[in-house]
């Protein structure tokens, strides 16, 4: 429930307010108007490739007002493109074989059905936040004629005062041919549900590929994967940190003479080099800071998912995403602003907004690039000019001002250095080593058990996405999510030490 109500929290300001309706409340009077939206139309091969639904020469029912309208930002994003349908609908009343209208095939209009009949077009609607699905037409047995369906069958189920179950059925196939006059009916039968609203979508979720032997497989070899990194991690620092200091301990027993001689070598050389400042302290501290901040917002969000079943509202899970990710901002300026203050950054204004827009410039950028190319051919996934203006505002008017706030905390707060040792004026010479102890080797390398333990939970989340399913496992993702967080700090901790051992402080 609290997911719920921050939810709803985040639409109000994502928004600018909030309208109460029917399809929020999800309850209605006996007679009440129930609407039906049409969202787009496209080829089932290519699920991402949506247009409108009126792209193609469908034709909308005579009802031209409804007494309500929504879009959330969420929606915007994902390229939901409502357009009412015309038809009137109202709770618990039956329809018969109704014609709503019709459409005149010009040669235009054919060329439009034969190439949607062809790529075997589906469309998509949505009553009562319920999505339907309905094909546009069939190729004929000899391949050479079009039919199209032009008779819609809504089978509407209700509890109480709740919609809980819709069900399409396409009927009437009529061959297109240039200059004919094809009708568009539709009709209406409702019938009592023992379903219970909270489980309604329950008939949309696919257990059988979620939750496959290979899901618990992955999860289980990540675990593992986890006990021994765990396990190398403690030798690590038990043992050879343990032989490390009695090595050290014996040297310093030594007097000048010998320790000359000695062969020193190992970490403890660094220790007045390894707090120098990164070469580059501003993209460095940004960088960390925002770390920090997708790490927060991930849990947040995973949490919410959890607690609140976001997947049944349309864009809510973004839209929630959106809000936690501006709501958190402070903590991007709070760990990387005195991060940068203590490798005595000066400029710390200009690593704000760096920490600021680092992120929200990189994914912006690229959703924007890609908007540009389904504006130029006419897709609905392309975000109105509008969205993208109220994405920019977020960033600074929200985002900006509330990472300035974490900042100052930041470098007040724990903006003093606190280094356990004094950094040597002169900078120690890295000695030559290996070519697969460099830091650029180091770095790819490290990141292979990371990947390994999240990558079949990654095939899962894209195929959901790409595939019109419905990620719903959302406690696998925080596992996951755990499991990778203990993955990450063990390998930082293994790739250090090995790089330190080998005096490359940097």
């Amino acid at each position: 429930m609290k997911a719920k109500y921050l939810y709803v929290l985040a639409i109000i300001l994502l928004n600018g307010g909030i309208v109460l309706m029917d399809e929020h409340s999800h309850t209605y009077e006996d007679s009440e108007e129930v609407v039906l939206w049409m969202n787009t139309v496209g080829p089932y091969h290519n699920r991402q490739e949506t247009y409108s639904y009126f792209s193609l020469p469908f034709c909308a029912g005579p009802k031209e007002s409804i007494s309500h309208y929504h879009e959330t930002l969420g929606e915007a994003l994902q390229g939901t493109e409502l357009e009412f349908s015309g038809l009137d609908i109202d709770f618990k009343n039956d329809l018969t074989h109704t014609k709503y209208c019709s459409v005149k095939l010009t040669e235009e209009k054919y060329k439009e059905f034969v190439y949607a009949v062809k790529n075997h077009y589906w469309y998509q609607m949505y009553v009562d936040d319920l999505p339907i699905w309905g094909i546009v037409g069939e190729i004929g047995d000899n391949g050479k004629e079009f039919f199209v369906w032009t008779h819609k069958k809504f089978d509407i189920g209700y509890n109480e005062k709740q919609i809980v179950d819709v069900n399409l059925t396409s009927d009437s196939k009529v061959k297109l041919e240039i200059g004919a006059d094809i009708s568009f009916s539709y009709e209406i039968k409702w019938r009592m549900s023992k379903v219970k609203f909270e489980d309604r979508f329950d008939k949309y979720l696919d257990p059988n590929f979620f939750q496959h032997r290979i899901h618990w497989f992955s999860i289980f070899n990540s675990f593992m994967m986890v006990i021994f990194l765990v396990g190398l991690v403690s030798m690590i620092l038990m043992r050879t940190l343990r032989k490390d200091y009695a090595r050290y301990s014996k040297e310093d027993d030594m007097d000048d003479m010998e320790k000359d001689l000695g062969d020193e070598y190992g970490w403890k050389q660094v220790h007045g080099d390894v707090f120098r400042p990164a070469s580059n302290p501003m993209l460095f501290s940004a960088l960390i800071g925002t770390g920090y901040h997708i790490s927060v917002v991930s849990l947040c969000v995973i949490t919410f998912a959890m607690m609140g079943e976001l997947y049944t509202e349309r864009g809510s899970l973004l839209s929630t995403a959106i809000f936690v990710y501006a709501a958190t901002s402070p903590v991007n300026g709070y760990f990387g602003g005195s991060l940068y203050a203590r490798m005595g950054g000066k400029v710390w204004i200009k690593q704000m907004l760096m920490s600021a827009f680092l992120l929200p410039s990189l994914v912006c950028g690229t959703a924007f690039f890609i908007n540009f190319i389904a504006i130029y051919y006419h897709a609905s996934r392309a975000i109105p000019f509008g969205t993208m203006v109220a994405v920019t505002c977020i960033c600074i008017f929200v985002i900006l001002p509330l990472n300035l706030v974490g900042t100052v905390l930041g470098r007040n707060m724990s903006g003093q250095p606190d280094y356990p040792c004094r950094i040597n004026a002169v900078p120690r010479p890295i000695p030559e080593k290996k070519w697969f102890m460099e830091p650029s080797v180091i770095i790819v390398l490290g990141g292979i058990l990371p990947f390994g333990s999240i990558f079949i939970e990654m095939y899962f989340i894209f195929t959901s996405f790409w595939a019109y399913k419905i990620y719903y496992v959302y406690g696998f993702m925080l596992l996951v999510f755990l499991i990778l967080a203990v993955v990450t700090v063990c390998v930082t901790i293994v790739c250090t030490y090995f790089l330190l051992n080998a005096e490359d402080y940097r």
